[in-house]
């Protein structure tokens, strides 16, 4: 039975590479389709993950980290006073119009904070020191701006909100879902510059709790305090800030979308090669029915045939993949394949190559094994 079903597939070398090319392609479409979108989300929560905080506090019905609303800095001192609370530090987090030497104007997503290394931000410096930030009208630069506002070097001058500050440091990894580059400056600095909206104002208040500490009694004492404010864990704020973007952008629908597409797409290439195949070879079922064979012995041939397919299909998709994806990075763009994206992806593989095999069951299952005697 295992000889028949290779040499079915075989046969036609042609039509076996066009069947590996339709599922090759929707497993290339759905890793790099996911892969894309978890990286867009990733981009969305990733100062969330990396700032050591356990307790965020922001303004009430604040939608994501990059759209914050100022509130009163005063209410940092309330958050200080409860007991479980090791330290509590406000951050600003604002939207900044920056000059470039090309005469353009592009903003700036800014995080400004008072001490930026016991919070972990930045968190990969590649150049200077964020404990520097305080000491003047500087600034420090994710690589990522190079893309929006050109190349830059550490000791030039940009100018944000009519005021020149000094680049004194370059960061890595420092991304935002709206690709608006994040800058980093002094908490002080980043008041003054929009003295509007943000003198004596902040955007968020950090919790880092003491040993121990009950999160949910500290956070229920918070919002007593704080009755205008909303406190989220970090993996609270990270998913209300991806729940964001996915539902406002409809990315996420987008994605589906794709992703189906993609799926149908290697369902239709795998069912028509399976189905002509098996209509080439009736005579060869017939053989096996007139030996003996059973509808399940059929089903096995062309469960074989389909399995193969899946598995060498998917194996050259991954391989598509890994060949695009430096591309993608070149491109600026994240690609995330987690190890359980991988695992369902070949399932899934397994089962669209397996459900499109059963077009062909349902007319091997009527085959008259008096066939293999006709001429």
């Amino acid at each position: 039975m295992i000889d028949l079903a290779f040499k079915n597939l075989f046969h036609d070398k042609l039509r076996l590479l066009i069947t590996l090319s339709g599922v090759a392609f929707a497993v290339t479409l759905v890793f790099v389709q996911i892969g894309l979108f978890l990286g867009l989300l990733d981009n969305a929560t990733i100062t969330i993950k990396k700032l050591d905080a356990d307790l965020w506090v922001t303004s009430r019905n604040t939608p994501n980290v990059d759209f914050a609303t100022p509130f009163n800095q005063t209410l940092g001192q309330r958050v200080r006073s409860i007991p479980g609370v090791e330290r509590a530090d406000n951050m600003i987090v604002w939207f900044m119009m920056m000059a470039l030497p090309s005469g353009a104007r592009e903003t700036t997503v800014v995080y400004a904070l008072e001490d930026f290394e016991r919070w972990n931000m930045p968190w990969k410096t590649v150049e200077g020191s964020p404990a520097d930030l305080r000491r003047g009208d500087y600034i420090i630069m994710d690589e990522s701006s190079e893309k929006r506002f050109g190349p830059f070097q550490v000791g030039e001058y940009r100018e944000v909100l009519g005021r020149r500050l000094k680049i004194i440091g370059r960061t890595e990894e420092a991304r935002s879902f709206t690709t608006t580059p994040i800058s980093f400056m002094d908490y002080s600095l980043a008041q003054s510059l929009d003295t509007q909206n943000l003198r004596g104002q902040t955007t968020y208040i950090l919790v880092k709790l003491a040993p121990g500490a009950d999160v949910e009694a500290v956070r229920t004492e918070i919002e007593r305090r704080l009755p205008f404010n909303d406190v989220y864990t970090g993996d609270e704020w990270a998913k209300r800030s991806r729940d964001y973007w996915v539902e406002s952008t409809g990315i996420g629908l987008n994605m589906y979308l794709t992703v189906f597409l993609g799926c149908l797409v290697g369902i239709v290439v795998v069912a028509q090669t399976l189905y002509t195949s098996t209509m080439e070879h009736l005579k060869e079922f017939g053989t096996v029915k007139a030996i003996g064979g059973t509808n399940r012995d059929i089903y096995a041939i062309l469960g074989k045939q389909a399995s193969i397919s899946a598995l060498l299909g998917f194996a050259l998709g991954v391989g598509q993949t890994l060949a695009v994806r430096p591309l993608i990075t070149s491109l600026d763009l994240k690609l995330i394949i987690p190890p359980q994206l991988g695992t369902l992806v070949f399932i899934g593989t397994f089962v669209l190559c397996l459900g499109a095999a059963m077009i062909s069951f349902r007319k091997v299952a009527a085959i008259d094994p008096a066939l293999v005697f006709r001429q």
